[in-house]
């Protein structure tokens, strides 16, 4: 989406909006009930916003979702758009510039992502410390403000939200996230070399909507709920990941609800 199309389709949901949000909150696959949890709310379907592109991925509503967390006004992104889909970086990263131009000032990325690190078990809540774009793109000028044509990630995500996300009764670790193109989950060998890069869980989004929203100015909180643990041998299907993320919804609400608080 252009600038121009940004605009537009801010002016689109100001209109239908009582008041501008203060955070996004993007929800991974399988987490849409954590939009459950949102007061006052009112539904926007992506299709109504123009440029918008809708996901085809199971787990993914389609619907941007306005009301308060923790009496903090907020649009929720009950589902995003994957470059494995087929959709541009443009797609990708819409929503993030669109919140941006609404007046947001803060952005919380959630995912369902595979553990790296064998001491994982499925159920986890992993607080994004860093992250490695592995996907093969990034964003481009057009996509980045005029007087920004670099983006500094050297402190992607936000420290303080970090601790604060670490300091709840969810008792989250930490980690390395990276983000692939997918649609193909790792073999052994892949695991085996993010593993050597560092990184502890690996998904197929946040990584791109993270640049997008320093790019903008936004603070970055990330949280991954680790859906399955690579293993030797161990299949994944996405199934299986819709299944443990609709589990672990409700720990990540309650750390969600408990950082808002703060």
């Amino acid at each position: 989406m252009t600038g121009h199309m940004i605009d537009d389709a801010a002016a689109r949901l100001r209109a239908a909006i009582p008041a501008p949000p203060e955070l996004l909150l993007t929800l991974g696959s399988g987490l849409d009930g954590v939009a459950d949890a949102v007061t006052d709310p009112i539904d926007v379907p992506v299709e109504d916003v123009p440029g918008l592109a809708a996901s085809t991925v199971a787990g993914h509503a389609g619907v941007l979702r306005f009301g308060h967390l923790e009496g903090r006004a907020v649009m929720v992104q009950r589902g995003r758009v994957h470059l494995y889909e087929g959709h541009a970086v443009a797609d990708v990263v819409a929503v993030v510039r669109i919140a941006a131009a609404l007046g947001a000032s803060g952005c919380i990325l959630t995912n369902a992502a595979g553990g790296l690190d064998p001491s994982m078990t499925p159920g986890d809540v992993m607080v994004i410390a860093d992250q490695i774009n592995l996907t093969g793109t990034s964003l481009t000028a057009d996509l980045l403000p005029d007087d920004l044509p670099f983006v500094d990630m050297a402190a992607a995500y936000d420290a303080q939200w970090r601790a604060a996300a670490c300091a709840t009764s969810i008792g989250p670790r930490e980690g390395v996230y990276v983000g692939v193109r997918g649609p193909a989950f790792e073999t052994p060998a892949e695991v085996a070399m993010l593993r050597s890069l560092g990184a502890d869980a690996v998904g197929m989004s946040t990584v791109l909507e993270a640049i997008a929203a320093r790019a903008a100015g936004l603070r970055v909180l990330g949280i991954s709920s680790i859906t399955n643990v690579h293993g030797p041998g161990v299949p994944t299907s996405h199934e299986e990941v819709l299944r443990a993320a609709d589990a672990a919804a409700a720990n990540v609400t309650r750390l969600l609800l408990e950082v808002l608080r703060d």
